[in-house]
């Protein structure tokens, strides 16, 4: 006979002959010595076992003290030890010891697509458990569709999105549901009067219908940008060029009216539009500097006119001011005289007639 001790936290498993005979717990034990003795770790798996698992759990007290996890093709266990995450176990067959260690072992079934069982978010960033995970991000200003095998199932608002891999084709199409600005650039046209001009035309928008948007138009965006175009066209080619720098606000309003019942369609609506500018063409834009200055020269001439004939005026009434009042006529020779008296260094009158006259007939003669 031979002694054998079994420590706490162990076991034993008795084989003789390399059959399996009995399970050994924490104690001393006496047997044959044609018998050996194989320990187990309580805390650990079972990893590699002496024969097949099917003769062990013909044991009741063997098969009470294990855990035997069967997992199949289309599965995934996550395994907790002690309340904390341990391991991902795939297919096969897996044995653990109990009642030393808590295990908790979740099954997934990876048939299906959503992520219903209870795990700890904290472990899908875990590599072992992650690689069998799908992750779709939508920002908090975006909205998306979800679809599965190419059919819609719902719309998504901002948010992380986990998904379990397996065969079913999983697509979001996400889009902006902020305020956007959609640019109509460069567009050359030529007005009514055959002027060639080049316009840029903004426009503000937002996406108010996702489904309709995504699921119902394809690249509704290039859509809009079209509807804008051909309505920018159509009434650039109604107004001459003149008529279109007049009414550029006229002209937004109208492309507005035309493209919101289109953006409508598209599950967009438009907020607000305007031409931003109207450019000319280098031989158009020489002609239109010439008008410019043409027209220019010519306020400037009527303007020049205009003081012209308020200052004859203004002498006209000074003059028969002068000749009804013979004190304002002395106050003019005064200031006549020193006028000339600043410009002259020396000027010799007599007392005979008035002064005014005699300077006349004094310049009169010197002339």
């Amino acid at each position: 006979m031979k002694r054998v001790r079994i420590n706490a936290g162990k076991v034993g498993l008795v084989f003789k002959k390399g059959d399996y005979v009995r399970v050994l717990t924490k104690g001393v034990h006496w047997m044959g010595w044609n018998c050996n003795v194989k320990v187990y770790d309580l805390s650990q798996p079972i990893n590699v076992m002496p024969i097949a698992i099917e003769v062990l759990l013909e044991d009741e007290k063997l098969k009470a003290m294990l855990h035997v996890v069967e997992v199949k093709d289309n599965e995934l266990v996550v395994v907790t030890k002690n309340d904390r995450y341990n391991q991902v176990l795939t297919t096969g067959r897996y044995v653990f010891w109990k009642g030393f260690v808590t295990y908790e072992f979740t099954v997934v079934d990876l048939d299906k697509i959503y992520i219903t069982e209870k795990i700890n978010k904290a472990l899908f960033s875990n590599y072992e458990l992650n690689k069998h995970i799908r992750v779709f991000e939508v920002a908090a200003y975006e909205k998306a569709v979800l679809l599965v095998d190419d059919v819609f199932v719902k719309t998504l608002g901002g948010g992380t999105y986990r998904f379990w891999k397996n065969d079913t084709t999983i697509k979001i199409a996400k889009v902006d549901m902020r305020q956007l600005r959609l640019e109509v650039a460069g567009q050359e046209l030529l007005t009514k009067d055959k002027a060639a001009i080049r316009i840029n035309f903004d426009t503000l928008y937002k996406v108010v219908n996702i489904e309709k948007a995504v699921l119902e138009n394809k690249d509704f965006e290039k859509q809009l940008y079209v509807a804008l175009q051909l309505a920018l066209r159509t009434y650039v080619g109604t107004y001459t060029l003149d008529e279109l720098l007049e009414n550029k606000t006229e002209i937004a309003k109208a492309v507005f009216e035309d493209t919101k019942t289109a953006a409508t369609k598209l599950g967009v609506s438009i907020i607000d539009c305007g031409i931003r500018d109207v450019i000319l063409t280098g031989e158009m834009k020489d002609i239109m500097n010439q008008v410019l200055v043409a027209q220019k020269k010519a306020q400037a001439n009527v303007i020049s006119r205009r003081e012209e004939t308020a200052s004859t005026r203004s002498l006209l009434n000074t003059a028969k001011l002068m000749e009804e009042n013979e004190m304002l006529y002395k106050l003019k020779e005064m200031e006549f005289v020193e006028t000339i008296a600043s410009k002259i260094g020396e000027i010799t009158v007599s007392g005979n007639g008035g002064m005014v006259t005699q300077l006349k007939d004094i310049f009169a003669v010197r002339s």
